[in-house]
């Protein structure tokens, strides 16, 4: 029951961050995004010495997947909300479940932990999410 829990709260924190990276990259302006990727493909050039015809090539390819990316947005936003009001639903049922077993004070000190769990967790995340970033550039 636990690794059910941890894993549906790992899954919330995942959909979460990715969800504000997402808003992030809507904030940015159109041209600092493709600055960006022509920054990164100079990047692969230099780095795997492509020629002038795999760049547009790449570039291509970068075209089509953003495209087929925008199309599905909706779709994949749609999943989002059906996976987080599913988790929801569950965190209720379980926290109604927990309440009938602890005492009042039991109880006030269990949600106590929990919200710092999903604190800690959430600063764990933010963590790994700029070394990531760190060692993408």
């Amino acid at each position: 029951m636990k690794k059910l829990i941890l894993s549906v709260a790992f899954v919330a924190m995942g959909t979460f961050a990715m969800a504000q990276q997402m808003q992030k990259m809507q904030k940015m302006d159109p041209a600092q995004m493709e600055q960006k990727r022509m920054d990164k493909l100079k990047m692969m050039q230099a780095d795997l010495n492509l020629t002038d015809a795999q760049v547009d090539q790449i570039k291509m390819v970068q075209d089509q997947k953003m495209a087929e990316m925008k199309k599905n947005t909706p779709q994949r936003q749609a999943e989002r909300k059906a996976k987080m009001d599913q988790w929801q639903m569950e965190q209720n049922e379980y926290s109604k479940e927990m309440k009938q077993i602890l005492t009042p004070d039991q109880y006030t000190k269990w949600q106590a932990q929990k919200q710092t769990q999903m604190q800690n967790r959430g600063k764990m995340m933010k963590g790994k999410k700029m070394t990531k970033m760190q060692q993408a550039n």
